[in-house]
């Protein structure tokens, strides 16, 4: 028996044990584990499955086992993704830590501060949110102004930030701050963690035209910020910037790759067949069938070249402006997904409350009209097409 087939046995023996049996059924939006000081445990053997999964560094297998991880080469967190897929396992754990922060923890942080961090990270132990975009400045991040002050043992934080997401849920915020306002443009900006508990700090939920929303606007009232909580070098947060922005795109591009119906495993076809109908195990539209079967096509061309990349990128070759070509492609794919969807379900998917409407999987108004803010977070469609024209095509300014 190879290493690898040695791994994949003792992993699916581990999960037979580990994985309890609500933990092997599709998730309900109530349930969804985000960790952190709030976390309410609707289900407990979701805190079981996160404490397994952590207690085995599985919340995030290639992370050193100092910080937290499982130390995992990336053909075995292949292996494991594969197994969790094969018993239909839930994510123990959703996170903008792991998603976006831990890379660049593991990237431009201290010794000390990786691990302070990660392993409070790996273990769900703290919820973050992202203090990027400010009222007033749209898609030009570099303009921002809310600013820290050198106060000696600590920085003085004042002024705003908007769209972020679960700032009213969050434990501490990752934060870009002005720590030089005599500077260029893109230099004087600074790297904070910080406590969301912190004197000074406010939220404000945001409602959208769909009903809800996670995003709030955010508000810093002479905060002070200890010095040890600066990531990499003073006025050299830009860098930080970009390089986790480049991991929160390739987050956001995964919803396109996904025709599932609010996450539910509900197909496209299967949603089709219900409404439409169906002859001799086809969807009977003739138009609809076509556009259904050009959406998958889609999907499986996007899955596959997302899978292309990643292997790509085990051998060092990775460009990190795919991110942004991603980004745009996925969004895009989950916006025709819903209107795909309401092409399907033509009036039937016009409603907005009352029964059979309630329900995020049936509230399909309601999801066509958040996909729109798909091409706007993480960096504007726009913006992404810029990056991929200047920096991929090499086109003139």
């Amino acid at each position: 028996m190879t290493d690898l087939a040695k791994f994949r046995a003792e992993t699916r023996t581990w999960l037979a044990e580990h994985c309890p049996p609500t933990m092997r059924t599709p998730t309900p939006e109530e349930e969804v584990i985000w960790g952190g000081r709030q976390q309410q445990w609707i289900n407990p053997e979701s805190r079981v499955w996160l404490n397994n999964m952590a207690d085995r560094g599985w919340t995030v297998p290639r992370w050193p086992t100092e910080y937290g991880g499982g130390g995992l080469s990336a053909d075995e967190d292949k292996i494991l993704q594969e197994e969790l897929r094969r018993i239909k396992a839930r994510s123990p754990l959703q996170s903008f830590g792991i998603w976006m922060l831990g890379p660049a923890l593991l990237e431009f942080a201290s010794e000390a501060q990786k691990l302070q961090y990660l392993p409070e990270i790996a273990r769900g132990e703290i919820r973050w949110c992202q203090g990027y975009s400010e009222p007033g400045n749209g898609s030009d991040l570099a303009g921002l102004q809310t600013k820290a002050e050198d106060q000696g043992d600590f920085y003085l934080v004042n002024g705003a930030k908007i769209w972020t997401s679960y700032a009213d849920q969050a434990d501490w915020i990752f934060c870009l701050v002005r720590t030089d306002p005599a500077a260029p443009k893109h230099e004087g900006i600074s790297f904070l963690l910080f406590d969301m508990n912190s004197p000074g700090v406010t939220t404000s939920p945001i409602r959208l035209i769909s009903g809800a929303s996670p995003f709030c606007q955010t508000f810093f009232d002479d905060v002070k910020v200890p010095k040890q909580q600066l990531i990499g070098n003073l006025n050299k947060g830009w860098t930080i910037a970009k390089r986790l922005l480049q991991h929160e795109r390739q987050m956001v591009s995964g919803i396109g790759g996904n025709s599932a119906l609010g996450g539910s495993g509900t197909q496209l076809e299967h949603v089709a067949k219900q409404y439409v109908g169906e002859m001799e195990g086809q969807i009977a539209d003739p138009a609809i069938r076509s556009g259904v079967t050009e959406h998958r096509m889609n999907d499986s061309a996007f899955r596959f070249t997302l899978a292309r990349a990643a292997e790509e990128a085990k051998t060092g070759n990775s460009d990190g402006h795919l991110a942004s070509m991603f980004k745009y492609y996925g969004t895009e794919q989950n916006k025709r997904k819903y209107e795909r969807m309401l092409e399907i379900m033509g009036t039937q998917a016009v409603g907005w409350g009352g029964p059979g409407f309630d329900e995020r999987e049936t509230n399909i108004t309601g999801q066509w009209l958040r996909s729109k803010a798909n091409s706007i977070e993480g960096g504007t469609s726009e913006v992404q097409l810029n990056v991929i024209a200047k920096r991929v095509l090499g086109l003139p300014d």
